[in-house]
Formats: C-alpha cells, structure tokens, sequence
C-alpha cells in the first residue's frame, strides 16, 4: 500500500512538472506571436455614411467601420462624422478617445454599431483611431 501511494504521489509530481514546462513553452510561443490581423470583418458590411443612412433593414448592435473626419461637436458626446458621402451623427463617450486628441483636419477611423433611436440613425463608437 505505501508503495502504491509513493508511486502515485511520484507520478502526479512528474506529471505536474511536464504540464508546468508545457505551459511555460505555450506562453512563449504566444509572447513571441504578436500581431495579427486588424481590419474589417464579416459583420463590417457598412463603411460610408451613405450605406449607414441608406439601411433602413439595420438593427441596433450592427458592426460598422468609418472613414473620415470629426467636423463638430454637438453636445453630450454627440459628434458630426463627415466622409465623402455625406454627414450623420457619432456617439463618442470619453472612454473611447483613446487618450487622442482629434480635430476636424485629422482623418480617422471610427470602428462602432449601428445605435437606432426612434427613425434617427447613428454610430456609437467603440474605438477612435487617427490616420496617418
């Protein structure tokens, strides 16, 4: 019985170790594996602000992808989002600046949802990226 219990307990300490050494090559693996892909996506269908007007069949919550500029602001982190196809109205919390400050000459890339209030439409975004 104590030789059944010292093996055990051996095995469970080897196994332990082996499972340890695996995790730590994971974790290198995947430190060492950065990047990656970032662009749009199957939901991204919309990416002007024509497409986004024009879509009565949007729902709240769909994926949006816009390029353009910031020309106003209009209050309780409502803003003016213009591009090449017109203007329409972006929800932008505080949070989402990302520590940037923007100004209408700045071109960027608001990645957001389709935010539907009674008929009016507009993007709520989740992040704000200056161009270069």
């Amino acid at each position: 019985m104590k030789k059944t219990s010292l093996v055990l307990i051996s095995s469970l300490l080897l196994s332990a170790s082996v499972l340890a050494s695996e995790g730590a090559i994971n974790k290198e693996a995947m430190q060492t594996t950065t990047g990656g892909f970032q662009g749009p996506t199957d939901n991204d269908t919309l990416s002007t602000v024509e497409e986004v007007m024009n879509a009565g069949w949007l729902t709240d919550g769909n994926k949006v992808t816009l390029v353009g500029h910031i020309v106003k602001s209009m209050g309780n982190d409502v803003y003016t989002f213009q591009d090449s196809t017109g203007q329409m109205p972006i929800e932008i919390e505080a949070d989402e600046w990302g520590g940037q400050t923007v100004t209408p000459k700045d071109k960027v890339k608001i990645f957001g949802e389709i935010e539907k209030n009674d008929s009016d439409v507009a993007v709520e975004a989740d992040s704000v990226q200056i161009l270069k």
